[in-house]
């Protein structure tokens, strides 16, 4: 244990990937987790999401470690559902301290004919579910009167684009620079009450957004001299894709009493990916 005896983090995207990842970070520290994710796919993603079985097992490594947790498969997109899931958490444990807006989707390759829906649902998912869990969230830390520290999950994407007129490329670019506004507006009005907001943007990640069938095609494609999104993203350190372990070691740094007087932060973890 480490600073985070007695404390609750609420996290997003929480079933496999980045936010089990931080789950399991933060329950090795201290925290009980309220868990959130939607556990199921979306018709306009070309990859699966996590699934209610995934999140179990979220359940079952946080409880090894010896914490609790409450997991509830929740749709970011929908307000009044995230509240509903968010205040199920506070009335079990009776605080949030943490909050980590981590769920977030992409579409890897070329969109469909209805590219209006895939643009609502990127950005429903990252931005208005970021803004969904934190308002729903930021009464509660309040309330405590202890202060907190809220982690938006940014991209790469939010910092320096990669050249693309392809819809769903637009929309996550979009949706994270739009996180930026947020988490710069947040810090802003909450550091009165000692609530930190801050922001990583991670160079890409092994985990269900990158590791699956649609972006291996878009990997054999660059092999093959392809200029596509893959063909762009390359780290300047000498480090192909990070591990969410690696995201976590700064979210766990952020979240601590190390970095109290640290907000509105924008923190790339991306290996000079935005150097370049």
């Amino acid at each position: 244990m480490t600073g985070l005896e007695g404390k609750v983090a609420l996290i997003t995207g929480a079933a496999r990937g980045q936010g089990r990842s931080h789950a399991l970070r933060l329950a090795s520290e201290g925290a009980d987790i309220i868990a959130l994710d939607i556990c199921a796919d979306i018709d306009t993603m070309d990859y699966p999401n996590a699934t209610p079985a995934d999140l179990k097992e979220t359940v079952a490594q946080v409880e090894a470690l010896g914490r609790r947790i409450v997991a509830v498969e929740t749709d970011v997109r929908d307000a009044a559902a995230t509240r509903a899931a968010v205040d199920r958490g506070f009335e079990t444990f009776g605080r949030i301290d943490i909050v980590l807006s981590n769920a977030g989707i992409v579409r890897l390759s070329d969109g469909p004919d209805d590219y209006a829906q895939m643009w609502q649902d990127v950005v429903s998912t990252n931005l208005s579910g970021g803004f969904h869990v934190v308002n729903a969230a930021v009464p509660h830390i309040i309330s405590g009167g202890r202060g907190g520290s809220v982690v938006f999950t940014g991209s790469t994407a939010g910092v320096r684009p990669t050249p693309s007129l392809n819809t769903a490329a637009l929309a996550y670019t979009a949706s994270k620079w739009g996180l930026v506004g947020i988490c710069k507006q947040y810090a802003a009005s909450l550091a009165e009450h000692s609530i930190r907001v801050n922001i990583v943007h991670p160079t890409g990640v092994a985990s269900g957004m990158t590791m699956n069938e649609a972006m291996g095609r878009l990997a054999q494609e660059a092999a093959a001299g392809g200029d596509n999104s893959i063909s762009q993203m390359q780290n300047a350190m000498p480090i192909e894709i990070l591990q969410p372990s690696d995201i976590s070691d700064a979210i766990a740094f952020l979240v601590s009493d190390q970095a109290k007087w640290i907000t509105g932060v924008s923190l790339p973890v991306d290996a000079g990916f935005s150097i370049r």
